[in-house]
């Protein structure tokens, strides 16, 4: 039987379902600040300018920002490579693979979250139980994407390799038609996905990533930025901001979901389940040793299956400075422990 096609108005914006898709900037937006200094921030739809902006974290600056929007991690890499954007947020893969490819960028912070929203998702009908069942079957996955890493450390720790399965390598709004028609097995994805699907009650989950991947999502900063004494302080000044901003979506999720809904478009329901399982889960911590050697382990899995051409030394990329006061990496996220 053919599987009916997700509603319209159900389907994710093109905004979202560009996530983790190569792409460009859009045309940026300024928060007006005090002092000549300019910081060029970038930044994905949804994200750290609409928190920063939720939690009342834009007043007071002593410099002006400038947002350039990208559709995902690398083309914001790239971006903070040619020293287009000072900094910029991401989650725990891109780093790795701009580094692989040389790219000047140095890690400067790091929030831990739950891995409870990084799924594999199968159809409702799906005989699949255990993700030992896999075998054979054919998944949708970003490659070069968080999932990317999810699947290959779900499908380990289940005791299969990629050779195991039929990886079909889709980016979301592709994966998304591929998944609702029935034309794959299952799909590695993360939230919001993972959140529109369980709400629109077109699949479930299978296993998640908790327990296997990390959970971690950063700030990359230029490291000519860091450079420059005026730019590295406005940089301190921010990723303070955005640390108090990351707590005060955790004490006010229903308020945040319906900001984060009306700046994407997301229903407001799938936005409020996807605030609850990941995003309000987030907790500041530093970037330490275990961070390090967790990093490592992806861009060293990465390497070996020949995804990334040359082994990568992630201490390489990285800058302590910022970590003052923060508890280390290791620490629990929210709802963790």
């Amino acid at each position: 039987m053919r599987r009916r096609l997700v509603p319209a108005a159900l389907l994710l914006p093109l905004a979202l379902l560009l996530t983790a898709c190569g792409g460009s900037a859009s045309a940026g937006s300024d928060t007006d600040g005090k002092g000549s200094l300019t910081l060029n921030v970038g930044d994905q739809k949804g994200g750290s300018e609409a928190i920063l902006r939720a939690a009342g974290e834009l007043k007071g600056l002593d410099y002006k920002i400038k947002w350039s929007t990208f559709t995902s991690g690398p083309p914001l890499l790239e971006a903070v490579n040619a020293k287009a954007v000072d900094i910029g947020g991401v989650g725990n893969t891109p780093p790795v693979f701009a580094a692989g490819a040389g790219s000047k960028i140095t890690v400067v912070s790091a929030f831990h979250g739950t891995s409870k929203g990084d799924a594999i998702l199968v159809p409702n009908g799906s005989k699949l139980t255990e993700p030992e069942q896999l075998k054979g079957k054919s998944i949708a996955v970003a490659q070069g994407s968080s999932a990317n890493y999810q699947l290959v450390a779900s499908l380990r720790a289940a005791g299969l390799g990629l050779g195991d399965v039929k990886v079909k390598y889709l980016q979301p709004a592709d994966a998304l038609a591929a998944f609702t028609s029935g034309k794959v097995d299952a799909w590695a994805v993360w939230d919001p996905y993972t959140s529109q699907v369980l709400q629109a009650k077109q699949g479930r989950i299978l296993t998640t990533g908790d327990g296997v991947t990390n959970g971690l999502t950063f700030q990359v900063a230029a490291p000519s930025a860091l450079e420059d004494k005026k730019k590295a302080a406005a940089i301190k000044d921010y990723l303070d901001r955005l640390r108090r901003a990351t707590t005060w979506v955790h004490d006010h999720q229903e308020e945040w979901a319906k900001v984060w809904a009306k700046d994407t478009g997301l229903p407001y329901e799938v936005a409020l389940a996807s605030v609850k399982r990941t995003n309000s889960t987030r907790i500041s911590v530093a970037v330490d040793k275990p961070l390090i050697a967790s990093e490592q382990e992806i861009a060293d899995t990465f390497t070996q299956l020949k995804l990334i051409p040359k082994k990568v030394d992630f201490a390489d990329f990285v800058d302590t400075r910022f970590n003052a006061g923060l508890p280390p990496s290791t620490t629990p996220a929210r709802g963790e422990g």
